[in-house]
């Protein structure tokens, strides 16, 4: 048999080795194939500059006074004991907890109100009372003083914790309504309607149905009102006069004069300021993340 070129068989090609797959593997996210020191070494030194600030406060707090070491030892708690029975903070740290309740409580209530009206009610300035909301955030406290002070002077409640509990809300408020208003939004409103034919009117049926829902929510909100209240410094200052009414951030400045500043009282002041503030994050962080991610959905 003749072969020639056109009947000739040509040989079957040479498999090539398949590339190694370069994407990251199917559960497993990208940063996961990144070197441990590349994560750990940028949070190493944010933690470092973040913790510096606070073993300082505590160095000051905790040595005794004139002492130069970078150690607190022998520890001493007199800077506490004065700042609380000399500087009268027992009296401001009552002040601060009954200005941060009342205002938690007034702007829960109210923000709860507004935000259900806009969530579920359509009326033609919506859109307007929105944005009136909005651009009230970019006015800065300091420009409420002089109105406040003339309102609060009118109504003869300068030098009372009630007129700084009324302005930490009115200030807390634009933003606490946009908040519940994107939460209430997050609940079908299919929800209330079924109570409605169950038999429960309107108010009932927000009881029932969407308050127990709104509870990280409500969180969220009470505890920055809360914190907001409890750091203030502005309010308190202008419209409280009498020292046995004064808050904590007030009572902070008063251990500074021209003269001298009291290190360690000012670090036992500051620790004392800050304890509250910190416990409550700690105790509402799951709740508080848990609402803000909600919120922050479109409904």
């Amino acid at each position: 048999m003749i072969t020639t070129e056109a009947t000739k068989v040509a040989p079957a090609p040479e498999r090539v080795p398949d590339a190694p797959d370069q994407r990251p593997r199917r559960g497993r996210r990208a940063w996961d194939e990144a070197p441990r020191w590349q994560i750990y070494l940028p949070l190493g030194i944010y933690l470092v500059f973040t913790l510096i600030p606070f073993y300082w406060i505590l160095l000051f707090a905790l040595r005794p006074a004139g002492s130069t070491s970078l150690v607190p030892w022998p520890v001493t708690f007199d800077h506490f004991e004065k700042v609380w029975t000399e500087r009268a903070f027992g009296t401001y740290f009552q002040n601060s907890v009954l200005v941060g309740v009342a205002t938690l409580f007034l702007t829960t209530v109210v923000a709860l109100a507004g935000g259900y009206a806009l969530a579920r009610f359509d009326f033609k300035v919506k859109r307007a009372f929105m944005l009136a909301l909005l651009c009230t955030q970019f006015v800065p406290g300091a420009l409420l003083l002089v109105p406040l002070f003339e309102i609060f002077a009118n109504l003869q409640m300068i030098n009372s914790l009630a007129s700084v509990v009324i302005a930490e809300t009115v200030f807390q408020l634009p933003l606490s309504i946009i908040l519940i208003s994107g939460f209430i939004k997050n609940v079908p409103y299919t929800l209330e309607e079924a109570a409605w034919v169950d038999g429960c009117n309107r108010l009932t049926g927000f009881r029932i149905v969407v308050l127990p829902l709104l509870r990280p929510g409500l969180i969220a909100v009470g505890s920055f009102a809360f914190v907001h209240a409890w750091n203030h410094f502005l309010f308190a200052l202008m419209f409280l006069s009498d020292q046995g009414k004064q808050t904590i951030p007030v009572g902070l400045n008063t251990l500074m004069s021209a003269d001298s500043v009291d290190l360690g009282a000012l670090a036992a002041g500051g620790i004392i300021a800050a304890v509250p503030v910190v416990l409550v994050f700690a105790f509402i962080q799951k709740w508080l993340i848990t609402g803000f991610s909600a919120g922050a959905v479109k409904g």
